[in-house]
């Protein structure tokens, strides 16, 4: 698909879309960030928590395709010998999310390999600012998985004045289509990071099972919760919350955590021993575009029918204009 959008993010990484994939932990594989970049995006591997058998596998699905990878920060600095393994596969991009971020940073900045800092409040994108990283990724509470609590129609415009101008800047949550693009770049961004979309196409890991509760589920199903970091005995950040889509399982414990925690490791055994897709236990991470992901496709399809629904939009934005 020929270029339709030009931003600061699209010169930068030199790809014809300002699309950017949101490196999803075990989900967004080798083929799937592949498959985003030979569509014209920034394909990302998601390094999640860190796994080095798991990285030299999805590296090597590429096949040599340009793609990025992302960690979740301070997982990463638990086992730091990761960054220098990462960074040797020569990523086009290296991205750092929840948690002090300036070693890795300063460690792709010295091998010249660009780097991404995703931030929730304006105080982490002041600190990823005085790092010196070349691109923030400004997360709202709308987003699936991890985040915080403020939404991104207020704070992304908020870190476009804080960062000036000339900072390259992509939104992340509730982007799912080109009006959340088109959206976006009137706010201040120079691209986007869909995740839950990305995750419900084809080329991205998970079972089918999963793919298909995202198509069924809305954005109303779902809910910020500590719940499944509990059960699964992951030990995040408390001001980090999880945007899940609520099952059996959460609605018992979403207001119970404290009860939770008292019988954790019963509850822990039952989540853990619990079939994969048996989603009234199982955790299906999803953010509130779900109300506008209604197919499983391509991740060329995908990218494609946003890039020319939020051109088309652009376009027609003139006609708001008195002559």
């Amino acid at each position: 698909m020929k270029q339709r959008i030009k931003t600061r993010f699209t010169e930068f990484f030199n790809v014809s879309h300002p699309i950017m994939l949101a490196p999803m932990d075990q989900i967004s594989g080798g083929n799937l960030a592949a498959a985003v970049s030979r569509a014209g995006g920034l394909g990302m591997i998601g390094g999640g928590y860190g796994n080095r058998e798991w990285l030299k596998t999805v590296f090597s699905e590429t096949h040599d395709e340009s793609v990025g990878v992302g960690f979740i920060t301070w997982s990463l600095m638990r086992q730091p010998e990761l960054v220098d393994f990462s960074l040797d596969q020569k990523p086009v991009a290296f991205m750092v999310s929840f948690g002090d971020s300036e070693i890795p940073v300063a460690a792709a900045k010295a091998r010249n390999i660009p780097t991404i800092w995703q931030i929730q409040t304006l105080d982490m994108a002041k600190q990823a600012l005085d790092a010196g990283v070349d691109v923030l990724v400004v997360q709202g509470q709308e987003a699936g998985g991890h985040g915080m609590s403020r939404g991104l129609i207020s704070l992304l415009p908020a870190v476009r004045d804080l960062a000036g101008k000339d900072q390259i800047i992509v939104a992340a949550g509730g982007i799912a289509d080109g009006r959340g693009l088109a959206g976006a770049l009137s706010l201040g961004a120079d691209g986007v990071m869909p995740g839950t979309r990305f995750w419900a196409s084809k080329e991205a890991n998970g079972s089918d099972a999963a793919k298909a509760q995202l198509v069924k589920a809305r954005g109303d199903d779902t809910l910020r919760s500590k719940v499944f970091d509990i059960a699964r005995g992951v030990d995040w950040p408390w001001h980090f919350t999880g945007r899940v889509v609520a099952n059996q399982f959460s609605n018992q414990w979403h207001n119970n955590i404290d009860e939770l925690q008292r019988d954790v490791e019963t509850e822990q055994q039952r989540y853990l021993t619990s079939q994969m897709d048996d989603f009234n236990i199982r955790v299906v991470i999803g953010g509130e575009c779900l109300d506008n992901i209604h197919s499983i496709d391509s991740a060329e399809t995908i990218i494609n029918n946003m890039v020319d629904e939020a051109a088309n939009i652009l376009e027609r934005m003139v006609n708001y204009l008195v002559p």
